[in-house]
């Protein structure tokens, strides 16, 4: 029961069950035209005579705000599509009762504000999430093979000692991965942090990778995200409450180099890739190595740089900063904060990405993986 008190306590959780019971109310109410439509006691709030037909209509509304309600309580995304039926039946029997009903048109205009972000977010995910099982299908979730050592008898020594020390050695090579993040972002150098979360799916035998984040930049204003490689092509989607775009790109020579260089940067998460014919390494020095991706027509580098046990402690690649042609290539630096363990293959889990721009550093993201699963072709819930 204290852990019920506790989340009820939480002001985001105490406006759901508020605005929860807002709808649920407000259909009661609704429940008035079909008992007046039908003589069921003395509703006198209704002055109008409301013929039997109406009534029914009244009632549908009525189950329909009741369904929505539950629906939203219990988190299913469905609530929306079913509030905005509701709404526009509601309005409809508003209109022919004006003058005893106006001011419910209130109460369906917030609710409406409500509901059609949530559709839009509902269907903004089913999009994302339909790439993401396009990408899955391209490729087979399991390997047949195991890594061996072997398997890195051409690799500089520090790129060996990275993998044996990571654990892909004596594995089931990954194929499939999947992971959540949470983590403070900042649009500019002078914004404050902002939370986001967002789940990322990746394959390797045809590397793709499809990243949906939301982004929490202020009460009631989400922005929803999706960055996806793929044939070696970069598509970047932004949108303010799933519904008005912010930011949109594709398939231009700046964007495919930025978005392959990200997904080489995050082969750190699932190093077994650095073995993947597309990747090429060489010896920079004892702690570093350069990995050259060519993919698509696409060729990209960067220098991985790693301690004396052989974790990961940084990534530095040039890539293009900003948006469309007037991108400009600067310096992009990954610094490792934390490592982890996930199904027995050691991952850096906490970095920093910082822009070393002419007018100094930005960093700009502080990123925590939270989850990760290995040859597992199934989307998160």
């Amino acid at each position: 029961m204290g852990g019920i008190i506790a989340i009820l306590k939480t002001p985001v959780a105490m406006l759901k069950y508020i605005f929860g019971f807002f709808i649920f109310v407000h259909g009661l109410i609704h429940f008035m035209g079909f008992a007046k439509a039908f003589n069921y006691g003395n509703i006198t709030a209704l002055t109008k005579e409301i013929a039997k037909p109406a009534g029914v209509a009244w009632l549908v509304a009525a189950f329909l705000f009741a369904a929505a309600a539950i629906l939203f309580l219990f988190k299913k995304d469905s609530w929306s599509i079913i509030a905005v039926v509701a709404v526009i039946l509601s309005q409809l029997m508003i209109i022919t009762s004006w003058r005893d009903a106006k001011f419910g048109t209130i109460a369906n205009i917030i609710i409406v504000l409500a509901a059609v972000p949530a559709m839009a977010a509902m269907y903004f995910n089913t999009m994302v999430n339909k790439e993401v099982q396009t990408m899955f299908a391209r490729v087979a979730y399991t390997s047949n093979y195991v890594i061996t050592n072997d398997r890195l008898t051409d690799l500089p020594p520090v790129v060996k000692k990275w993998l044996t020390h990571s654990g892909v050695v004596g594995k089931q090579s990954i194929n499939i991965i999947r992971l959540k993040q949470k983590g403070l972002l900042k649009l500019k150098p002078d914004a404050k942090w902002i939370p986001f979360k967002a789940c990322e799916y990746f394959t390797v035998e045809d590397p793709a990778f499809v990243w949906k984040a939301e982004v929490s930049m202020m009460p009631l204003i989400t922005l929803y995200a999706r960055d996806m490689l793929k044939d070696g092509e970069g598509a970047l989607l932004i949108k303010a409450v799933a519904l008005v775009p912010v930011a949109k790109g594709s398939n231009s020579d700046k964007i495919n180099s930025a978005t392959v260089i990200r997904y080489l940067s995050e082969i750190c998460w699932f190093p077994a890739a650095a073995l993947s014919n597309y990747i090429k390494w060489e010896t920079v020095d004892s702690r570093s190595a350069k990995a050259t991706m060519s993919y698509k027509g696409h060729t990209v580098s960067g220098i991985f740089t790693f301690n004396e046990a052989g974790d990961l402690i940084s990534f530095m690649a040039n890539r293009y900063y900003g948006s469309g042609e007037d991108a400009t290539l600067e310096k992009w630096l990954i610094t490792v904060t934390g490592y982890k363990e996930f199904s027995g293959i050691r991952i850096p889990y906490k970095n920093t990405v910082t822009w070393k721009l002419k007018t100094g550093d930005f960093t700009w993201a502080d990123i925590e993986v939270t989850e990760m699963e290995f040859n597992k072709p199934v989307l998160y819930q």
